[in-house]
């Protein structure tokens, strides 16, 4: 018998996106689209009221913008996972939802399949980072500041085994579990306690976290 699906709120002021996200994800049958959102207040009062699991969040909407909201949602509908909807325009903001504790980023365009991945991923608790799209803009948006951070993130990795550092590497360079266990020839299961072990040591909150916090601390591709 199939568990309960995953509940969906889609935040976007634009029609046409909303329409495709909710194709693409009902598409899926273990997703559930519960509710559509103009602007991010509506957004954190529907999660709220329709109990979302994952919440997909524009940053540029009016009434309340999705950084804003994303802050909202996590102090009032601590359950419902984060994943920011952006474009390359909006680096910095993407930086500081991942800082902030978002489960992820998507790209507009990104492929409907990397969609359904994203949103199964945060529902699971874990963290969403495209191999692609998500390298490379963590990879823009680290380079000018790696002078400041790298010091205090080399410090925080120090605290790590030499083994938990290789699979930090790995995170950094956006691989899955299971990528990781069969580059470092392990069981996807050991590469999953691993991350959970580093994520505790680092006080990380997610994957995407620990995987900016590896490339600031020169780990990794």
């Amino acid at each position: 018998m199939a568990g309960p699906r995953i509940r969906v709120v889609i935040a976007d002021d634009e029609p046409l996106i909303r329409a495709g996200i909710r194709m693409i994800l009902t598409s899926d049958q273990e997703i559930e689209v519960v509710a559509e959102a103009v602007n991010g207040r509506e957004a954190i009062e529907l999660a709220r009221s329709r109990r979302a699991d994952v919440v997909l969040l524009d940053i540029q909407m009016p009434v309340m913008d999705g950084l804003t909201a994303m802050g909202e949602l996590r102090r009032t509908v601590p359950g419902a996972r984060v994943i920011i909807l952006t474009t390359f325009g909006e680096r910095e903001n993407v930086l500081r939802a991942l800082e902030s504790g978002g489960a992820g980023f998507l790209l507009k365009d990104t492929a409907p399949a990397e969609l359904i991945g994203a949103v199964r991923a945060a529902a699971s608790g874990d963290a969403y980072l495209s191999p692609g799209a998500t390298r490379h803009v963590v990879d823009q948006l680290a380079t000018g500041r790696a002078a400041a951070r790298g010091e205090r993130a080399r410090a925080r990795v120090d605290r790590l085994s030499a083994r938990e550092r290789d699979v930090l590497a790995l995170l950094g360079e956006g691989l899955s579990n299971a990528d990781a266990g069969r580059r470092l020839h392990m069981s996807e299961a050991t590469v999953k306690t691993y991350v959970s072990r580093i994520l505790a040591k680092l006080e990380c909150e997610n994957r995407v976290q620990a995987a900016l916090l590896a490339r600031d601390a020169g780990l990794g591709a």
